[in-house]
């Protein structure tokens, strides 16, 4: 187990702290390069919660992420435990996918290297 980057605890406790979802961020976990917008925990789970409530077959999960605040650390006055990305995609060669960008959660002691910024790709 890894010990999380504590700069990047740092935004991450920013983001749950002013409630912002304009944090732009890139990160590797486990090779794999996801880059997006942070969004704070109980943002990120009304969101995941919208898209789930809308499918015919994935609805009944709706209620996992909506009837639960934040994680129990989070909640407690510590530090978060995890990135909470919207609008994120991960980088495959030149694509990123999904293209209009997707919901991940990410533990902070999984990443092992980022960047401040998002990147997007372009055929020119």
């Amino acid at each position: 187990m890894s010990i999380p980057d504590d700069l990047l605890v740092d935004i991450a406790s920013m983001v749950e702290a002013e409630q912002t979802n304009q944090m732009s961020l890139t990160v590797v976990v486990h090779g794999a390069v996801i880059t997006g917008r942070l969004a704070p925990e109980g943002v990120w789970r009304r969101r995941v919660a919208e898209v789930l409530r809308d499918s015919a077959r994935l609805g009944p999960f709706a209620d996992i992420f909506e009837s639960r605040g934040p994680s129990a650390p989070a909640a407690a006055g510590a530090p978060p435990t995890h990135l909470h990305f919207h609008v994120a995609r991960i980088l495959q060669g030149t694509l990123g996918i999904p293209e209009t960008g997707g919901m991940y959660r990410i533990a902070l002691q999984d990443v092992s290297a980022w960047t401040v910024g998002d990147f997007s790709y372009s055929d020119s």
